[in-house]
């Protein structure tokens, strides 16, 4: 039997990079998945999975609107009937200064990675307490826990670090509704997101201070998640898993 045989995952930002790796990766281990997403890819990643006989749901969310969230539950619970898993991947890290970032980029950012995964957190609880049953996972950075990465993520690094503390502080109220919440926190993974933010010479150079030489891959973390979200994981909560290939010890 599959780890995840029966389960119903949702996975935010699961259109492309380290989310529809998730998605794959959490089908292929027996999970339904239901990739949400405002990219449009959403539709292919699902079809992809549905192609290969697994069980896949695509729904255009935005994590900052809470009606198209409460929609995907209803949505979900429509097609599935239960909901297991939420992976609060969504995120976005568009480069400033602290000297030329507006206010407005700041609120941006927060927005979509903080409050959006407060938001998705907040949807799914009243499905999970009921099931008493649930695993949160949440994809943060080593941005928000010890490395800086320059000046020009402040309000990235922010969002993720305030995702490490909204998960410890979770944990304590969600354990006794058998519910788990866990974080990630990737170092660099080879998505296209840090070929496009940074040039080769800055990437070259943040590679070579990774201990294993190479970028992550998405998959990687991807089955981090699948063991998170897994019955073996099922003592785990308020944790925070570094899959960072050794950079944040350099």
């Amino acid at each position: 039997m599959k780890e995840l045989e029966g389960r119903v995952a949702i996975i935010t930002g699961a259109g492309r990079g380290i989310g529809a790796a998730t998605a794959r990766v959490l089908a292929e281990n027996g999970a339904k998945v239901v990739v949400t997403d405002i990219l449009p890819e959403r539709e292919e990643v699902a079809s992809k999975i549905k192609v290969e006989g697994f069980d896949a749901l695509a729904i255009k969310v935005d994590v900052t609107n809470k009606e198209e969230i409460d929609q995907a539950v209803e949505k979900t619970m429509e097609a599935f009937g239960r909901i297991d898993i939420l992976v609060n991947n969504a995120g976005i890290f568009p480069p400033s200064t602290l000297e030329e970032m507006k206010k407005e980029d700041w609120d941006k950012v927060i927005d979509v990675n903080l409050n959006g995964t407060f938001n998705w957190t907040k949807a799914v609880l009243p499905v999970m307490e009921e099931q008493k049953y649930g695993r949160i996972v949440n994809i943060a950075s080593i941005a928000g826990a010890v490395i800086g990465w320059g000046g020009n993520l402040v309000h990235y690094a922010a969002s993720k670090a305030g995702m490490l503390g909204f998960t410890r502080s979770a944990a304590l109220s969600l354990a006794p509704h058998r519910i788990t919440i866990n974080v990630i926190t990737p170092g660099i993974i080879d998505t296209g997101a840090p070929q496009a933010v940074n040039t080769k010479e800055a990437l070259e150079a943040a590679i070579s201070m990774v201990p294993m030489k190479r970028m992550g891959k998405p998959e990687e973390i991807a089955h981090t998640v699948a063991f998170l979200a897994s019955e073996s994981a099922s003592y785990i909560t308020g944790a925070c898993i570094v899959v960072d290939g050794g950079y944040s010890l350099v």
